[in-house]
């Protein structure tokens, strides 16, 4: 192994780029040279603003706990008001009724590829632990995919990709997660450039020779010149690769509340590589937290009462669609995290009641389609929209009875908080985090799908109802206290319920101190990933 890793030392005088992760057999093929220098051009044009960006962040997050409410931008009204679209939807993403998602696994690849959604969005975020085998490896699995070489055997049971694959879409990191075991000119790479970057680089000739597209999904942008910047990396890994502007196409994520004043300024920055925008919510109940962290009238029922139908996720959701099709943009619906129980037909029932529900909500609002987590969701999602939208897009449904503002952007929901909410999310949030740190990102726990964005709502309430000391629907009041007998309490239960052998094998005592210090912390971290990063370095 060590010879392997030396032979990369004429990387570091080609391109500035070391490699601090072990060269596994196969890698090397990830982390060419050349791949290695293309990361190295991204890192030295792109990182000053991608750094600055960051701190942009800050700045504004320090106005809207001044007392500044998030609201739409004056001096790009002009935009909003202009009649302009975007520049051209490819025939592959036309119908997108059904998306599924997931992590960057070989055998999940394929069963996703495999699941008769339309659309896979591959995710190195909020899906994938971003281990270094993970990443690389994930890597790794895109290039044999599209070299027709992606198999898998388990079991005694072969996987390999069939005839009518779907489409498939990558997700890179958000810009404030750091690729630390890749450093060019000594500083750690960004995750996005990373994820990007050795995608874009690798792979871009094979999948332009299939006839095939070059898709990305953009995650947690705030502002549309954090989508500016997106654009420009586009142009320059265009230019470089000798690919005509343009031939990326990106569905940008709407999780994040200042981003939902920006939609139209988004697309616009990115008009000739967007097709659409997507209702991120659960990242964007997370944000409504954490952006308006220092104002206890937003204080939040229970994560199960935010509904899509009601307050201000109701009118996030109907303003996106509104844009995007003002703009010719598709609509994309939320995730489904209900997952089947093969084991208790009663408890499957319910979750397959609950996203048919979820379903036809999204259709009749006018979404284009959906995203679900699991491939048993497939068909129950594609019957709900092949029933109520037999055409393969809604584009033409312009909601022009929509009519929302701040403050309809701002409502809060009604409803109570409760103990056993409480509870769930100390559950949810440490079972997560302690699967994280092993290199699992996406959790299956109670019937649901958990990924780093379902964990960050747990922890973000947590902290909010502790902080303003909301008071429970049994008129207790939310103190360290009664966070703390709960946290015990619930983490015996769970020693008792996996074994001492399960418990303690694991990494439950590192997972329960963080989410301790999340929950407690006086200031509220901007990312959970970030602290947990550092123990999987």
């Amino acid at each position: 192994m060590a010879d392997m890793n030396a032979g990369f030392a004429a990387t570091q005088a080609l391109a500035g780029a070391t490699i601090h992760g072990e060269m596994k057999p196969g890698y090397e093929r990830v982390l060419t040279p050349p791949a290695l220098a293309f990361l190295a051009g991204l890192a030295r044009k792109f990182e000053g603003r991608r750094r600055e960006l960051l701190a942009r962040r800050e700045r504004r997050q320090a106005e809207f706990d001044a007392g500044a409410l998030p609201d739409f931008l004056p001096e790009t009204a002009a935009i909003r008001d202009g009649d302009w679209l975007v520049r051209g939807v490819p025939a592959d993403l036309q119908d997108r009724r059904v998306e599924i998602t997931g992590p960057t696994m070989r055998k999940m690849i394929i069963n996703a590829l495999n699941s008769g959604a339309k659309v896979f969005m591959a995710d190195f975020e909020d899906a994938t632990s971003p281990t270094w085998d993970n990443v690389i490896e994930g890597q790794l699995n895109f290039i044999e995919y599209w070299q027709g070489r992606l198999d898998f055997s388990e079991g005694g049971k072969d996987y390999k990709v069939g005839p009518n694959p779907a489409v498939l879409i990558i997700r890179p990191r958000g810009w404030h997660l750091l690729e630390e075991h890749i450093r060019i000119d000594g500083e750690p790479l960004a995750g996005a450039f990373a994820d990007f970057g050795l995608y874009i680089y690798h792979n871009a000739k094979h999948i332009l020779a299939k006839g095939k597209g070059l898709y990305f999904y953009l995650p947690k942008m705030e502002s549309h010149v954090e989508a500016r910047l997106w654009n420009d990396v586009f142009v320059y890994a265009q230019s470089v690769l000798g690919i005509p502007i343009g031939t990326i196409k990106a569905t940008m994520l709407i999780e994040t509340l200042p981003a939902v004043f920006e939609m139209h300024e988004i697309l616009y920055e990115l008009r000739d590589h967007a097709v659409g925008l997507n209702c991120g919510r659960w990242d964007y109940m997370f944000s409504f937290i954490k952006t308006l962290r220092a104002k206890p009238e937003f204080v939040l029922p229970d994560r199960g009462q935010l509904t899509m139908d009601k307050a201000f996720l109701k009118a996030y959701s109907e303003l996106l669609i509104k844009t995007c099709h003002k703009r010719g943009a598709f609509a994309m619906g939320g995730m489904a995290a209900f997952i089947p129980n093969r084991k208790d037909a009663e408890v499957n029932e319910r979750a397959l009641a609950a996203v048919r529900a979820d379903k036809l909500r999204e259709v009749e609002y006018g979404h284009d389609g959906t995203w679900v987590a699991h491939p048993d969701l497939v068909p129950v999602a594609l019957a709900v929209f092949n029933e109520r939208m037999p055409q393969p897009n809604q584009l033409n449904k312009m909601r022009e009875d929509v009519t929302v503002g701040q403050r309809e952007l701002l409502q809060v929901h009604e409803g109570a908080r409760t103990e056993a909410g409480l509870r769930v999310n100390i559950r949810v949030g440490v079972q997560y985090i302690e699967a994280w740190l092993r290199g699992m990102g996406a959790v299956p726990l109670y019937n649901l799908m958990e990924d780093a964005a379902t964990a960050e709502i747990s922890r973000t309430q947590l902290w909010q109802w502790l902080r303003y000391g909301a008071t429970l629907d049994d008129g207790r009041v939310v103190t360290r206290s009664l966070f703390e007998d709960a946290l015990n309490d619930e983490m015996n239960k769970l020693h008792a319920s996996l074994g001492c052998s399960a418990f303690h094998g694991g990494r439950f005592e590192e997972a329960i101190g963080i989410f301790h210090q999340l929950v407690t912390s006086d200031k509220l971290e901007a990312f959970l990933t970030l602290p947990a990063y550092r123990r999987i370095v």
